[in-house]
């Protein structure tokens, strides 16, 4: 009985220690100059030490799906390593391609309720169009961390769990007055409960059909 005491206590001091391990919540809003929400705006969190490694798994499905002769949604997450499918909901035949150096592919012409699928290893930012249809545009954003989330209808988001202590923030979307389309900002997680981010920028339309970034 002894032993199995000891076993439990274990158990349940190790049970007790996970559940109030500490970690808090990033509460982003990312808004025009002229105070609209931005929507589809990607933020990562790299914390300088601490915290999981690696690319992460995120609960939304990894599907860029062609509908009504556009892409859906227009910014996708995936983690690296992740395989995204490309399933056709049109009555028409579309023909998916990139040009990004992240990952350069070509799904050649495929009809309704066929799909195709590409893994993408490599970090970074992949613009897709298709070479039926020039209106249709949309990005992936391939993350190597798991602190990663987009920006909703209202241009908010929230990713929890960070660890506490100092990290670096990237802020990403397309057509965004910035280098690269990105801003990077320095921020401090507490032991527990919030930090929020405010943004303003600018946010400009694609110039053509064609434009990519």
């Amino acid at each position: 009985m002894g032993r199995l005491a000891f076993l439990l206590s274990i158990i349940i001091s190790t049970g007790f220690i996970a559940s109030n391990a500490v970690a808090a919540d990033l509460v982003a809003q990312v808004k025009t100059t002229a105070g609209a929400p931005v929507e589809d705006a990607v933020v990562t969190v790299y914390p300088a030490s601490g915290g999981d490694t690696g690319p992460g798994h995120f609960d939304w499905p990894m599907k860029m799906t062609q509908q009504n002769i556009s892409f859906h949604p227009f910014v996708l997450i995936v983690p690296v390593g992740a395989s995204v499918s490309f399933p056709n909901l049109d009555n028409v035949r579309h023909h998916v391609y990139s040009f990004s150096p992240t990952h350069q592919f070509e799904l050649k012409l495929y009809g309704k309720d066929d799909t195709r699928s590409v893994k993408f290893d490599k970090a970074g930012v992949v613009a897709l169009g298709c070479n039926i249809h020039d209106k249709m545009a949309a990005f992936i954003k391939v993350v190597d961390t798991p602190y990663a989330a987009k920006t909703d209808a209202g241009g908010n988001l929230v990713i929890h769990g960070l660890p506490p202590g100092p990290a670096t923030l990237h802020l990403w979307r397309p057509y965004m007055k910035a280098p690269g389309n990105e801003i990077t900002k320095a921020i401090t997680a507490p032991a527990s409960g919030q930090v929020a981010e405010t943004f303003a920028v600018e946010v400009h339309p694609p110039a053509t059909a064609h434009s990519m970034y």
